[in-house]
């Protein structure tokens, strides 16, 4: 039954997206599944207070490459839940690298919750993906081991034709290593992202528009899991 409403749910929002003006079907229907509880988990886990620190730990997508100044994906998540969210990306950072740089930040800000979104530049320099999953891991378990609770962000893999087209699939690492890991993984947002051209500042990165996107994506999830109130 539960299932059914959902579906009939999905539907009535559907009937929406030929009317609605400024939004691609594609992205209209992204939203849609969200807002259905479409990829949602059956883990739940503790809520992170309002006033509680969250490290953002990642690459230039982190950073916010490809938009103003105060429009980064972390600076959206602060303002709606209420945490400190510090903004730790370095644009051209590789996993490999991350890991090094990770137990300082740990060290100095004690987060409660760490959000990781690397692997695009590995995936960029055409890195096994194997690896990337491997120097992904350590992260997570680094973070697992301070006390603080890591949370993936899920990168697509590198494809010039799906981009262009408007398909990039998430690395089928992510969803591997959170299950292996028993971590909380943000899917199918980012990638969805950069295949709305209206959304991307270039192929890589998000714009204004897309970080905001980018940032509903990743509280629609939060909120699944129980993470966030």
């Amino acid at each position: 039954m539960a299932a059914e409403m959902k579906l009939q749910g999905l539907f009535l929002i559907l009937g929406d997206i030929n009317t609605a003006r400024g939004v691609s079907a594609r992205y209209a229907l992204f939203l849609a599944l969200l807002s259905v509880g479409g990829c949602t988990s059956d883990l739940v886990y503790d809520a992170i207070p309002p006033g509680a620190t969250v490290l953002a730990f990642g690459d230039s997508i982190t950073h916010g490459t490809g938009a103003g100044a105060g429009e980064d994906f972390p600076r959206h998540l602060a303002e709606r839940s209420g945490w400190v969210v510090i903004n730790a990306g370095i644009p051209g950072d590789m996993a490999r690298d991350a890991r090094r740089r990770l137990p300082t930040l740990l060290t100095e800000y004690r987060p409660q919750a760490v959000l990781v979104e690397l692997g695009g530049n590995d995936f960029l320099r055409q890195r096994r993906e194997s690896a990337v999953k491997e120097d992904l891991r350590a992260i997570v378990q680094t973070i697992s081991a301070s006390g603080a609770q890591p949370i993936l962000v899920a990168i697509p893999r590198l494809s010039v034709l799906r981009a262009k087209i408007g398909a990039l699939a998430d690395s089928e690492i992510y969803v591997e290593l959170s299950e292996e890991e028993g971590v909380p993984l943000i899917s199918d947002v980012l990638s969805q992202v950069l295949s709305e051209e209206h959304l991307r500042a270039d192929p890589v990165h998000p714009n204004s528009e897309g970080y905001q996107a980018l940032a509903n994506g990743i509280i629609s999830r939060l909120l699944e899991f129980g993470l966030m109130d």
